[in-house]
């Protein structure tokens, strides 16, 4: 009961949502846009964002407003050995102290690492069940076998093994295409959220990625810097919204973004 009522603060009744990771600081440091980290969530929220991402330490310093809390737990540098090698840095039981809705954890399926990785998601889905915790999956193939993160034959298996190992949602890349991307819907039995990458080229170019995974079945969104990088993140976050919860078509939410103007 307790994970049901959760994961209702983050899915919302249409079974979709607006998330906006903002756990970047860990990897990259205060990067553009993620500097006054009270003022970015305040547009977000603002901008009618469903939830947002942080680690712990940025959960105890600022106001959520009305958005979900999910804590991530996985964490590495840019500066490390191994970037891709991500490890628990937090638990679900803080997690909870901290009011959290959900909890998300990164996986690198692929990397020289990926053994480690998994035993930690099995620990955690263990954890979350026991805690009645929402688990966000962020699932990327990303190692040496990987010939491309976003070929959808990679895509599909990272995706199916988060649902596999406990997942409540699954994040993971777009792969181009509403007809590949389709392929990573059907295969994953829980709702499969997109990742924005990095910065795309225009605004334009950017919703019509999220356009078309939502017409493939996406349940919407988890997009970081295409969001809080933008010049003015709460238009965006209005135009994401308007696609993900109104149905709006792809002209009308470029409409949104450029009317907020």
């Amino acid at each position: 009961m307790g994970k049901a009522r959760r994961l209702r603060r983050i899915l919302k009744k249409d079974c979709r949502t607006v998330i906006v990771p903002m756990d970047h600081g860990v990897s990259s440091g205060p990067i553009p846009g993620l500097e006054n980290m009270q003022k970015i969530v305040d547009e977000i929220d603002r901008g009618g964002a469903d939830g947002i991402v942080v680690h712990r330490g940025i959960a105890r310093c600022i106001d959520i407003r009305d958005l979900s809390l999910i804590i991530h737990l996985s964490a590495s540098t840019s500066l490390g050995p191994d970037p891709h090698w991500k490890v628990l840095v937090c638990g679900v039981e803080e997690a909870v102290r901290l009011g959290a809705d959900g909890v998300s954890i990164h996986i690198n399926v692929g990397a020289e690492r990926e053994p480690e990785m998994l035993e930690a998601f099995g620990a955690i889905s263990s954890e979350c069940e026991a805690y009645g915790m929402p688990l966000l999956a962020m699932m990327y193939p990303r190692g040496p076998k990987i010939e491309s993160e976003h070929n959808v034959k990679y895509v599909k298996h990272a995706a199916r093994l988060g649902a596999e190992l406990g997942a409540d949602i699954v994040k993971t890349n777009y792969t181009g295409s509403p007809e590949t991307f389709r392929e990573v819907v059907e295969g994953c039995p829980v709702p499969v959220v997109i990742a924005g990458g990095p910065k795309t080229r225009s605004p334009q170019e950017f919703l019509k990625m999220v356009y078309d995974a939502l017409s493939a079945g996406a349940a919407g969104v988890s997009i970081g810097r295409n969001v809080f990088q933008y010049e003015r993140p709460q238009a965006m976050v209005k135009a994401l919204r308007g696609l993900v919860h109104e149905n709006l078509t792809l002209k009308e939410a470029i409409e949104i973004l450029e009317g907020e103007g």
